[in-house]
């Protein structure tokens, strides 16, 4: 017997031993389930779990092992809560989780004929990703700004807006998560566009002309490494791709060009001078469909939300442990600072799921326990799965 084999022989070992003791845990600590079911006492005790751990970490002066034994030990405990949810059926004591009763019960079919409301002017990338989501006969409407879309959902105008939510190569749209914040509206869908930009200008125009360059921020930005190749440009920002098209061609000057997709130039009779001028070839924007109800579509498989944390050390961690302990796939997480909170954020979150689907119901609860306020956006099918 070699050397390692030895150490794996004594790891099995130990391991058997952990196991007894696990499971010995596990049945104790369903009989505190069955006490709680008994006292109508609420699964998560935030306070108790923290002094538990504090205790743990304290039978070691190793910093690096108090580290792993926290860690530890919050899952063994995310474990134990998930075995007492199946015994204690919790109410809606929780507002975020009696929101989130309130929206079950207003869930809508998705509106047949719906009027749909982009950001842009027609040729933008948020058209193209309305008629791939909706249909070719969709009757859509673009708006000069976000903030129009939103208020064209408020007001009834509309049924749903089809907004960017994210771009592969810049991030995230910062706009629309924190109207998505302000907005009490839900996601019911998503889109993807593939981004290809080019350089237009009017018919008959050399590049060798050209001195001002229009596009919106982030078809700028995404260009970036072509535009620093003619740093005599001028860079000028515009409400959208398409809009930028649409006022080289009304503005009919010889130096200026637009950086649009190949529709837009197209659309407003321009020429194109350069081809996939964004420097990331698998340019990709993610967009929201968004409602002003709830909505819960077949093969769902994707939940949005948005929660806010209390100032207390490790919040953020023990919300991820959940989705650890649960085996829901996390898919993006982004804060966005709250106005007028000094330094505090709302986290949006991502993850696989459905939220009629068995055990989803405790996540929930602990969520709305853990976060100082928390809702759900939206339980939908995911791109990857249309593709």
């Amino acid at each position: 017997m070699t050397e390692l084999e030895q150490y794996r022989q004594e790891i099995d070992r130990i391991d058997g031993e952990l196991v007894k003791l696990f499971l010995e845990r596990m049945a104790v600590t369903g009989k505190v389930g069955e006490y709680k079911q008994r006292e109508g006492i609420p699964v998560l005790d935030a306070n108790r779990e923290k002094q538990v751990i504090a205790a743990k970490t304290a039978l070691t002066d190793d910093p690096a092992r108090k580290a792993d034994l926290a860690a530890l030990y919050e899952s063994i405990m995310a474990i134990s809560r998930r075995q007492q949810r199946h015994l204690v059926k919790e109410g809606a004591e929780d507002p975020g989780y009696a929101a989130y009763l309130a929206d079950l019960a207003r869930v809508r079919q998705p509106v047949a004929n719906p009027r749909v409301a982009y950001q842009g002017e027609p040729g933008c990338y948020s058209e193209e990703a309305t008629v791939g989501f909706f249909g070719g006969d969709v009757n859509s409407v673009g708006k000069p700004w976000f903030n129009d879309v939103f208020a064209a959902l408020e007001s009834g105008e509309v049924d749903y807006a089809m907004l960017p939510v994210e771009n592969s190569s810049t991030g995230s749209i910062r706009q629309v998560y924190d109207l998505m914040a302000q907005y009490h509206y839900y996601i019911v869908g998503e889109w993807q566009v593939p981004v290809e930009h080019c350089l237009a200008a009017l018919p008959g125009v050399e590049l060798s002309q050209i001195t001002t360059v229009y596009s919106h921020e982030q078809g700028l930005m995404q260009s970036e490494k072509y535009l620093d190749a003619h740093r005599d440009w001028k860079r000028v920002p515009t409400l959208d791709t398409a809009g930028s098209a649409k006022l080289v061609a009304e503005k009919g000057d010889p130096t200026a060009a637009a950086i649009c997709s190949k529709r837009a130039a197209q659309l407003y009779g321009l020429n194109i001078l350069a081809e996939r001028v964004n420097h990331n070839t698998m340019n990709h924007t993610r967009f929201a469909v968004v409602s002003p109800v709830p909505e819960l579509r077949p093969e769902r498989n994707k939940i949005s939300a948005v929660f806010r944390l209390p100032h207390q050390s490790g919040s953020l961690h023990e919300i991820l442990t959940i989705f650890a302990v649960q085996g829901l796939n996390l898919l993006k997480i982004e804060s966005r600072p709250i106005p007028g909170q000094g330094f505090e954020y709302l986290f949006f979150l991502d993850f696989t799921g459905d939220l009629t689907a068995p055990g989803m119901d405790g996540v929930l609860h602990e969520l709305s326990q853990l976060a100082t306020e928390v809702r759900i956006l939206g339980n939908y099918r995911a791109w990857e799965e249309q593709a």
